[in-house]
């Protein structure tokens, strides 16, 4: 008989993964904590946050310190406003006295979940998984940090419910080192290809064209483990996702009552009874947030098919801060008490208010406002306003130089650098192709006869003028407005 070679899960899975150091596997001890006074499930539930449980005792487990975890694969280089709706569950966990865990997903991301996908996704290069992986790392460590902060402002931390930091993982710190005998035999002799069929995401694509590839169908394995391994490392007895989880949180619930620690014996319970009667603080459970739409029925989190990103240095505090205050009518008494931390009570009167004079959009610069502090941070709320004031006409020279490029300094596409000698006494037709305004000097001079070309808001009617030093706003920056809303704005060093 040939000898079989150590053929790595990752390979197996078409995964190119990096090494990264290997945390330890000492056993992290169960939380015998205090009873909470605030319940978690009970409060999400009132905010619009759960879609279904696996068990109705969750609540009853919550009642006490807990660990909880959510995942996501670093398919992008940055989360986004989808992201964002799970994430706000892990975090009224962690300001509730419980241990949070984010995970990232560097082994399943080389794969791929299929759910609510018709297609198999194109697989990303390992430099590109290493690069997404870090920035959602920072993104997630910035979200918590700022999150935190924020309910603290709003009453929601004490000594208490601060105890535990939040803790940001990695899976592939527990497949990089299994081999695909390993995986087969250890974590594929727990999986029933009957149930794995019934899944909706695989039911799904088995209907469709292109069908299911096997690295897609098993990757209900790869997270089943993920929930398995953090149950017996870390304690983590509750898996939260998107509605389109609930067959991989189920799965990893299906491993962990099975499957023993360091065991390759098959635990079957002996009824159901005797599942149901297992200690509380010893079961798993899953909770799923409901997929949120708009009142137009498009999936949340796009600006005109785009996705809203959590980075500013791809969608820029401005578009992040107007994407909440363009929210419909509809959409925004739903949406505050998913993404703030208003009580129902503050809600209740924001919207009676927003009500008596819709046109003001109240509400929806309270949501920009809490939702720009919880994200990007309380200094961020100020920037967004200025870049706001700035893009729709306000008074440049009250609100100063300075502001200005602190609250554009991650907008690449509105703010540029300019040295003195490259603009002071040039025409203002090179200055807008250098500020990117215009492609070339005879589409501004067309743009200056017709009346669409604006100098610090005030517009331009000759073709032939050139920038002075008087034109500049604290002697450091102009602003140029093509159109009705095409702003550019030169920092001039």
């Amino acid at each position: 008989m040939r000898a079989v070679s150590k053929l790595n899960v990752e390979t197996l899975f078409r995964g190119r993964i990096s090494l990264l150091p290997q945390q330890s596997n000492s056993r992290i001890r169960f939380f015998h904590s205090t009873t909470l006074t605030r319940n978690v499930i009970s409060n999400m539930t009132g905010r619009g946050l759960v879609a279904s449980l696996t068990s109705s005792d969750v609540e009853k487990h919550t009642q006490n310190k807990t660990a909880i975890y959510c995942g996501v694969d670093p398919t992008a280089r940055s989360l986004h406003l989808g992201n964002l709706v799970t994430f706000m569950g892990l975090l009224h966990f962690h300001i509730t006295g419980h241990q949070a865990i984010a995970l990232i997903g560097s082994a399943t991301g080389t794969i791929g979940d299929p759910s609510g996908r018709q297609s198999e996704r194109v697989p990303l290069s390992q430099e590109a998984i290493d690069d997404n992986s870090s920035n959602i790392t920072q993104q997630i460590h910035r979200f918590f940090e700022n999150g935190s902060a924020y309910a603290k402002r709003r009453g929601w931390l004490s000594k208490e419910t601060e105890q535990y930091t939040p803790k940001v993982l990695n899976n592939i710190e527990w497949f990089k080192g299994m081999s695909a005998m390993e995986f087969i035999g250890d974590v594929g002799r727990y999986a029933r290809v009957t149930q794995m069929l019934a899944r909706e995401s695989v039911k799904a694509r088995l209907d469709s064209e292109h069908g299911i590839s096997f690295t897609e169908f098993a990757y209900q394995l790869l997270q089943a483990y993920d929930f398995w391994y953090l149950y017996h490392n870390h304690s983590c007895r509750i898996q939260l996702g998107g509605s389109d989880q609930w067959g991989n949180i189920t799965a990893g619930i299906d491993m962990i009552h099975k499957k023993k620690p360091n065991s390759t014996t098959l635990h079957v319970p002996a009824s159901q009874d005797d599942q149901e009667t297992r200690r509380l603080e010893d079961r798993a459970f899953g909770v799923t947030i409901p997929l949120l739409l708009n009142s137009k029925g498009e999936k949340f989190g796009k600006s005109a098919g785009n996705a809203v990103w959590i980075d500013e240095t791809m969608t820029t505090l401005f578009d992040f801060y107007q994407f909440f205050v363009k929210t419909a009518d509809e959409d925004v008494e739903r949406y505050l008490p998913l993404f703030t931390l208003l009580s129902p009570d503050e809600i209740k009167s924001l919207m009676h208010e927003h009500k008596q004079n819709p046109e003001k959009r109240i509400a929806q610069h309270k949501l920009a406002d809490e939702v720009t502090e919880l994200v990007h941070g309380l200094e961020s709320v100020s920037k967004a306003k200025t870049a706001t004031k700035v893009l729709f006409g306000g008074d440049l020279q009250e609100i100063g130089a300075d502001n200005i490029i602190q609250a554009f300094a991650h907008d690449s596409q509105r703010l540029r650098a300019a040295k003195r000698d490259q603009v002071l006494d040039v025409g203002l037709d090179a200055i807008a192709v250098l500020a990117g305004a215009t492609r070339s000097k005879s589409e501004t001079q067309k743009l200056i006869k017709s009346g669409g070309v604006y100098l610090n808001n005030v517009k331009v009617t000759d073709p032939r003028v050139k920038l002075q030093p008087t034109d500049l706003l604290n002697d450091k920056l102009c602003v140029l407005r093509v159109g009705k809303s095409s702003y550019h704005i030169l920092h001039v060093e």
